[in-house]
């Protein structure tokens, strides 16, 4: 099966979301394989405006599957708000999102620690977006990040952030 792939330079802003959409309409999954909700595209489609940062911007063509995959860390607040835009636009995005069950979560402290890690390098810092990607990416690295699968199953998630928080 043939596959169109869009790779950016890393840094965004080089148009990725635009090429996706042109060529979404052609496809039959649009997979967002990294990041998290610091990136993002505003895509226009006549008088309705759509802002996405975590849902592939497939999510606008009805035989699109949108994919959210293990690559990607996945802010569940930022989710659910993004869903909810989408529903008041009209776009029940809710049963066509796919996301895998191994992308990892970005829990409220990794926000937390990404703003402290800031503040504490002071004129030496990155300039995040403090919206806990990177320390989010580093639980992930260190094997002890919570999981998208772990939402759905109460005891596994709770021993798992015990113990991510002991940390």
């Amino acid at each position: 099966m043939p596959a169109t792939v869009i790779v950016g330079a890393q840094w965004g802003d080089e148009g990725k979301g635009k090429a996706t959409d042109l060529l979404a309409d052609t496809t039959d999954l649009v997979v967002r394989y990294q990041g998290g909700n610091n990136a993002g595209h505003t895509v226009i489609v006549g008088d309705a405006v759509f802002k996405l940062h975590l849902i592939p911007s497939g999510i606008l063509y009805p035989h699109v599957t949108p994919i959210i995959a293990d690559g990607v860390v996945v802010d569940p607040a930022v989710l659910l708000q993004e869903l909810e835009s989408l529903d008041a636009q009209g776009l029940d995005a809710s049963n066509r999102v796919k996301i895998s069950g191994n992308a990892h979560l970005i829990m409220p402290y990794h926000r937390e620690l990404d703003m402290l890690i800031e503040r504490r390098l002071g004129k030496a810092k990155l300039g995040t977006t403090k919206r806990g990607i990177g320390p989010a990416y580093a639980d992930k690295a260190s094997r002890v990040g919570l999981r998208f699968q772990d939402l759905f199953d109460e005891k596994i998630f709770r021993e798992k952030l015990d113990a991510v928080l002991e940390l």
